[in-house]
């Protein structure tokens, strides 16, 4: 089911998000792991464009909340207020009671407003006066930052970036994808039109299906020995958490089944490493004054590692 509905998932948000597929498997692979994903970006690459196009192909609710430095928590999860006419209390609904959320330009907002997403993100719930609510399945938030304008922003704290899945870099489309992106928008805008081609119960057998792929024993040795090579790394002062094994682990099963398998490959899991661990990893001083980024100590640290093989 997951390779059939993964083709129409993708087919159809390459209607508005052109080229780029494989931002749009990364995005499918978080849906599968009910993770939650952070697009870091600068503006005009088509951030906002394709969590629309995500949320427009989904048969869920979606919300979108503008970041700003006067946002309030209860802005997002909701609030008591008082009925007159019934004289007595009544709870309104944030922006969070929906199954995909859009959290545009997250890191303008204060770091009191951010972390009220916190419980959300990991719990699925939120807690308002003492009293949780359950949030509806399936539940993900999608967020955007610019990196480069950092004037007015407030940077995301390490608990709050560990909560996503991935971060996802768009990148700069080509010039063939840019050519075919100003034909395919030259009279309407594609997303006013698109058609849902997943329901959400679809999406929750889904995620169902992808805890079925297999993954050898060897092959989660494998992943503890990258985790933990991160650990031991002199040029990373803080390495991959427990968390973040087991968002490998459930990655990998996402993007085999996305491959049409139904068993993990050490492929998978190299590939999956840098978007998982990419945001999670604090390199130590000394090495971002040589100027050694995440993404290149983590190449380095998956080549090291002995890969395992078929006896």
């Amino acid at each position: 089911m997951i390779d059939s509905a993964a083709d129409r998932l993708i087919e159809n948000v390459q209607k508005v998000f052109i080229g780029k597929r494989e931002v749009i498997e990364l995005l499918l692979t978080c849906i599968l792991c009910e993770g939650h994903v952070l697009l870091d970006d600068v503006p005009g690459t088509g951030k906002t464009t394709l969590a629309r196009a995500l949320a427009a192909s989904l048969g869920c609710s979606f919300r979108r909340i503008q970041f700003t430095p006067d946002l309030l928590p209860s802005d997002v999860t909701g609030l008591n207020w008082f009925n007159q006419k019934k004289q007595e209390f009544e709870f309104r609904q944030g922006p969070i009671f929906s199954q995909i959320l859009l959290a545009d330009e997250i890191n303008r907002a204060t770091p009191r407003t951010q972390s009220a997403l916190l419980e959300a993100m990991q719990e699925r719930q939120a807690t308002i006066d003492g009293v949780s609510h359950i949030l509806a399945r399936p539940f993900m938030v999608l967020a955007t930052q610019n990196p480069v304008e950092l004037e007015g922003t407030f940077p995301l704290p390490e608990a709050q970036i560990d909560r996503f899945l991935m971060r996802i870099s768009v990148g700069y489309p080509d010039m063939q994808m840019e050519g075919d992106m100003l034909e395919r928008f030259r009279k309407s805008n594609p997303l006013d039109s698109m058609d849902t081609v997943l329901t959400a119960d679809e999406i929750l057998a889904m995620q169902e299906e992808r805890k079925d792929i297999k993954v050898e024993s060897t092959i989660r040795d494998y992943m503890v020995r990258i985790s933990d090579a991160t650990r031991q790394n002199k040029e990373i002062q803080l390495g991959a958490s427990p968390r973040a094994t087991l968002a490998l682990y459930q990655t990998s099963q996402a993007w085999a089944a996305i491959h049409k398998r139904d068993y993990v490959l050490p492929d998978d899991v190299k590939h999956m490493a840098p978007h998982v661990f990419n945001h999670r990893l604090i390199i130590a001083p000394q090495a971002q004054l040589r100027g050694r980024t995440s993404q290149e100590l983590i190449r380095d640290i998956v080549s090291s590692v002995p890969v395992p093989v078929e006896n």
